[in-house]
């Protein structure tokens, strides 16, 4: 029986390597005292914004240099904590981090108002300073807000209901994540306590009874509270739309764009173009209903793989070299610095006993761009996880390389874009021929049918749930948010009729959907971060368009994707993707993804059935 090991019996080799954040304990201790020191200086500066640009320059001076000591404390304090958050040196090495940090953001909150507050006159001049140049994209970003910013007295109201905005969140996560009790399912392995976590394990499980019996009785026990979910979620959306109308947008989605510069028909292109290519996810599930031989298919069926797990052995070395092959066309300059990264202490490989569970990528101004895994060699998965945040990790090496401080991080709009395009050149090599048509075969590892129908599979089964699924929900928040914009009442019986015609359109006619099915639209976490889902959509849309033209291309396009990879936050999101080729606020990137799935239908029905490309008729 396998146990996981402690952090000591970890081999350094298989450890990150943080030394390039700080050397050692007493380096970090000695910054930590540093940025504490300085919150003496944060005082001086409140009210004396607007008397000169030596002013505003020695606080922008005094703000950038809190803000990298911060962010490289910050990292080095979370990363320790991630890789074991049972040691007391971790916890207690945070929380001082913390209660300094917390103390430090207080002080600098007049920053942004005094900026605001600025007549537009006197700010032209502050700004006619050449010496003001290297901050004048942050400037910029922070004055972009002085229309929906209230006068003084209005903004302090506003910051002191922050608490109490909490209130419809907090209760729904104590709801799901506490109260409610969704009791055992009977399995052949015996029964398993039915969890948030467990239940879409459950709907993978090979019997189907197993998989009926998850579904309903994790529903039953959200139609007992269905009446307290619809109160808080319709809380959470009236909160949205007060927000937004206290700060002159003119909605909530308006309001909800406004930070990453993004115009409301980029989101409606991607509702327009999913909802014109639903007939390829109805003939999706047809296919899945035949490749499982079921007569009546039902929801609970849309989970379960297609082909089953395939053992695979992958030791980390070689899917490393496995990953690196199938980023060869970015070229020699990115495949070595990937190499050194991934080989030489960038990550932090396997779990151990307090390790924080998935994956993630930290990449920071002063340090490496660390990765977190927890690989097992034996899930091919895996191996997409590491190219996954291998992407976010070269995304911020060429940002950190290529823009100051004060505008080198990107927006989670783009982040997915990096990540998801690694991803995009992984299968394709995996595979061993051309996604695209019109190209027969490319230089990769020939698999054999079983392994390309799991390829082909696990590549469409996540087209389905990045793109179309996140889209079924982008348009739900929508038509949520349009009821109470235009004076009418959220009920419980009003979110389940919209929601039911939503899960009628998206699966057809294929499928039954269950009566509680309905349900669903009231327990989904990201609904209270309104407006957030539309970017994984938008985010594999732009991947899947870029991979195609650096796969198709030349030096020219590569050489725009790195133009993209580079700008960081020098530009917002549609102006950086832009500059690799790809415009966001037109249909063709998301229907060139559309377009790529059906290729992929093709694809995966031959290798299930050794039938010809194209749907049997």
């Amino acid at each position: 029986m396998s146990t996981v090991p402690h952090r000591d019996d970890i081999p350094r080799k298989d450890q990150w390597d943080l030394g390039s954040l700080y050397r050692s304990e007493e380096e970090w201790e000695k910054d930590l005292q540093i940025l504490s020191s300085l919150e003496e200086q944060v005082h001086t500066y409140p009210g004396t914004l607007s008397e000169s640009a030596d002013t505003l320059l020695a606080w922008l001076h005094l703000q950038t240099r809190i803000e990298e000591l911060d962010e490289r404390l910050g990292y080095y304090a979370m990363l320790r904590h991630s890789e074991d958050a049972g040691k007391s040196e971790n916890q207690d090495r945070l929380s001082r981090y913390t209660q300094i940090t917390s103390r430090l953001g207080a002080a600098t909150s007049f920053f942004a108002p005094e900026i605001q507050q600025i007549p537009d006159a006197t700010m032209e001049e502050l700004l006619a300073d050449p010496r003001l140049d290297e901050y004048r994209i942050s400037l910029n970003r922070v004055l972009r807000y002085k229309p929906h910013t209230l006068a003084p007295g209005e903004e302090r109201i506003l910051a002191m209901q922050q608490e109490a905005n909490q209130t419809a969140s907090r209760s729904f996560s104590a709801l799901l994540d506490v109260d409610l009790d969704f009791g055992e399912v009977d399995t052949p392995e015996g029964p398993r306590t039915l969890t948030q976590s467990s239940f879409g394990s459950l709907l993978e499980h090979r019997d189907r009874a197993v998989r009926e019996r998850a579904f309903r009785q994790f529903y039953r026990s959200f139609d007992q509270h269905k009446n307290t979910l619809a109160a808080l979620y319709a809380g959470s959306v009236n909160l949205d739309i007060y927000r937004a109308r206290v700060r002159n947008f003119s909605s909530a989605l308006e309001s909800r764009l406004f930070p990453d510069d993004v115009p409301s028909r980029v989101y409606e292109n991607l509702l327009s173009v999913v909802r014109q290519n639903l007939p390829l996810l109805h003939r999706y599930y047809r296919l899945r209903t035949r490749a499982l031989r079921l007569e009546d298919p039902a929801v609970w069926d849309t989970r379960v793989a297609l082909v089953p797990d395939i053992t695979v052995h992958n030791p980390y070395e070689e899917a490393v070299e496995t990953v690196l092959a199938s980023l060869a066309p970015l070229g020699e300059d990115y495949v070595t610095t990937l190499r050194g990264g991934l080989l030489g202490g960038w990550v932090d490989r396997y779990e151990n006993k307090g390790k924080r569970s998935g994956a993630f990528s930290a990449g920071s101004y002063r340090g490496d761009p660390y990765i977190l895994l927890n690989y097992k060699e034996d899930t091919l998965r895996d191996m997409f996880t590491l190219t996954h945040e291998a992407g976010h990790s070269m995304h911020s090496w060429y940002s950190v390389r290529n823009n100051p401080f004060q505008h080198y991080q990107y927006t989670i709009f783009e982040a997915e874009v990096a990540s998801t395009f690694n991803e995009q050149l992984l299968v394709h090599h995996l595979l061993g021929q051309d996604q695209f048509p019109g190209q027969d075969q490319i230089p990769g590892q020939k698999q054999d049918r079983p392994m390309r129908a799991y390829l082909i599979s696990k590549h469409v089964d996540d087209i389905v749930a990045t793109l179309f699924r996140q889209t079924m929900f982008a348009e739900y928040e929508k038509l949520v948010h349009e009821q109470v914009e235009s004076g009418k009442a959220l009920t419980v019986d009003w979110f389940r009729q919209a929601y039911r015609k939503l899960l009628q359109a998206y699966y057809g006619d294929t499928l039954t959907i269950p009566d509680l099915l309905d349900l669903e639209g009231l327990r989904i976490p990201h609904f209270y971060r309104a407006f957030y889902v539309y970017k994984y959509a938008t985010g594999i849309s732009a991947a899947i368009t870029l991979s195609r033209k650096v796969l198709e291309g030349g030096p020219g396009e590569r050489e725009a994707y790195f133009r993209f990879l580079r700008s960081g936050g020098s530009r917002f999101p549609l102006e950086s993707l832009a500059a690799a080729g790809v415009d966001m606020t037109r249909p063709e990137p998301v229907q060139l993804a559309m377009d790529h799935f059906s290729r992929q239908l093709d694809l995966l029905e031959e290798a299930l059935f050794g039938e010809p490309h194209g749907e049997q008729k």
